[in-house]
């Protein structure tokens, strides 16, 4: 199963009214955590993952606040998933969303704004980035991408059952 920050800010996004566009669920995601805490969106997420039998993914994990409040779980794993820039702009413009339509430039100056912050609340990519268990480069293949995350599983799962 898989549940996204984003989706979920998507919905929040809409149900105020407003358009989704990157702004603002930029806006909405700070609104939010600002006026409950850091860690609410994933809290709220892990309380819908933790009544599934299988496991879930979380993805789009983009404050200190959430990592936090994840790691405090004994079933939390943070996988960081990189790419270059010029790879994440390519991939975005491919996604053809109005949350992505930016040109270059304009990509970097929110890109700039998500990767560091004093306020555990607010993005700061680099920061979970550091924090993350282990960190997957993602500038090959979608195939390349799965074969290291099986990788990973699989040394996991061999160090999980060592005596």
């Amino acid at each position: 199963k898989h549940l996204s920050v984003r989706e979920y800010l998507a919905r929040e996004v809409k149900r105020r009214k407003l358009e989704i566009n990157r702004e603002n669920l930029i806006e909405v995601a700070n609104d939010i955590r600002k006026k409950y805490s850091p860690s609410h969106i994933v809290e709220e997420l892990y309380k819908e993952a933790s009544r599934s039998k299988y496991p879930v993914v979380i993805e789009s994990i983009r404050t200190e606040g959430e990592v936090e409040a994840l790691q405090k779980k004994t079933d939390f794993i943070l996988i960081a998933v990189d790419a270059d820039r010029k790879t994440r702009y390519k991939r975005s413009i491919k996604r053809n969303s109005k949350t992505d339509n930016l040109t270059y430039e304009d990509f970097v100056k929110v890109e700039e704004r998500e990767m560091h912050s004093n306020n555990k609340g607010k993005q700061n990519l680099t920061k979970c980035i550091e924090m993350a268990d282990i960190v997957i480069s993602n500038n090959g293949t979608i195939e390349n991408l799965r074969k290291q995350i099986k990788n990973y599983i699989n040394s996991s799962r061999s160090l999980h059952s060592s005596p």
